[in-house]
């Protein structure tokens, strides 16, 4: 009987260890990134500095982050929009301010990327990336430098050529093309770059995302609009790519992470920001993605082929010719309608 009391309580104290056991469970934030935007290593350096439980999905537009905040039903403690779509978020009012007390590496962000026009006060975001639109091209595999924009309508790359799946980019090409600005508002210059991106569309390979890397860098395509991080990564890949910012001007870009009202973590949600804000965190971001730091001393720490790239650090006068993209607030569905009608085009 006594051996019977002793084995029934060793029972019960293991049963009440795996129970406690199971009970202690991380707090997690749940974070929602552009994909190929963060090096893994990252994320379990987190989790083992704080403690806390990184959830982490990916998206491929700003378009699809709208829409699935907007939709609701999920609820994330850090994104990464883009400037404009930073601007209509705020607007919207479904970004939470961040306590700026809390993100004291802040103070190691170059001061060029602080109070933009889309968070004046940076009440809202904390920058992560930034770079341009370009062209990339195979070298071997084209017949003369490309230059412009235009040049992606010339008949002799027919099937050589890949579009950004991305609603916003792709007709800001067009747009540039045309000498019109990215931010037009005037739905006659909007629907003249939908009539040049469906006359474009039987020289177009694909319109891609992220797949676009592995698709050039294999050379089954030789030319294709590309975010200049991605073209960093390429040429590091393949050293017969090329990159250009376009005669015509391009887009300049700011990414930046925000908390939106209806995190669950905000807590740890800026814990998080200030970890990836970090110099030598941001340094390794920077390495593994290859796109351009805006915090000084991170920049410092990359190889010497990455730091003196003139793809992701272009010169003052490289960037003259470039615009900010600004939220089309009042045409949004003309936008919709337009890229609904250059997507469908046979």
């Amino acid at each position: 009987m006594k051996k019977r009391i002793v084995l029934l309580l060793a029972l019960v104290m293991i049963i009440s260890a795996v129970a406690t056991g199971c009970g202690e469970s991380k707090p997690t934030i749940n974070v929602y990134n552009w994909g190929d935007y963060i090096d893994p290593d990252v994320l379990d350096m987190f989790e083992e500095e704080f403690g806390v439980k990184v959830v982490y999905d990916t998206y491929a537009t700003n378009e699809d982050l709208y829409v699935k905040l907007k939709q609701g039903g999920s609820s994330y403690d850090v994104i990464f929009p883009s400037d404009y779509m930073i601007e209509r978020m705020i607007r919207e009012e479904l970004l939470s301010e961040i306590d700026l007390s809390k993100i004291d590496q802040i103070s190691k962000v170059d001061e060029t990327f602080l109070n933009l026009d889309y968070d004046p006060e940076n009440k809202y975001s904390v920058p992560y990336m930034w770079g341009t639109v370009g062209i990339i091209y195979n070298k071997e595999m084209v017949s003369r430098p490309l230059t412009k924009w235009s040049d992606l309508w010339d008949p002799e790359f027919s099937g050589d050529i890949i579009m950004l799946n991305s609603q916003r980019d792709t007709i800001a090409v067009a747009l540039k093309k045309l000498g019109y600005s990215l931010n037009t508002r005037n739905i006659t210059e909007l629907e003249a770059a939908r009539d040049e991106l469906i006359a474009q569309k039987s020289l177009v390979y694909a319109y891609l995302g992220d797949e676009v890397k592995d698709v050039i860098v294999g050379e089954e395509a030789a030319i294709a609009v590309v975010w200049s991080g991605d073209a960093v990564a390429m040429i590091r890949e393949n050293p017969n790519l090329e990159y250009v910012m376009p005669e015509e001007g391009t887009n300049l870009w700011f990414d930046a992470m925000v908390i939106p009202n209806n995190a669950k973590n905000k807590e740890d949600a800026q814990k998080f920001i200030n970890f990836m804000t970090r110099p030598d965190i941001a340094a390794l971001n920077a390495d593994y993605i290859g796109y351009s730091s805006p915090i000084p001393e991170a920049v410092e720490m990359l190889p010497d082929e990455i730091k003196n790239s003139l793809v992701g650090y272009p010169t003052d006068d490289m960037l003259e010719n470039t615009e900010i993209f600004k939220d089309p607030q009042d045409i949004l569905s003309e936008y919709d309608r337009i890229w609904t009608e250059i997507t469908s085009a046979q």
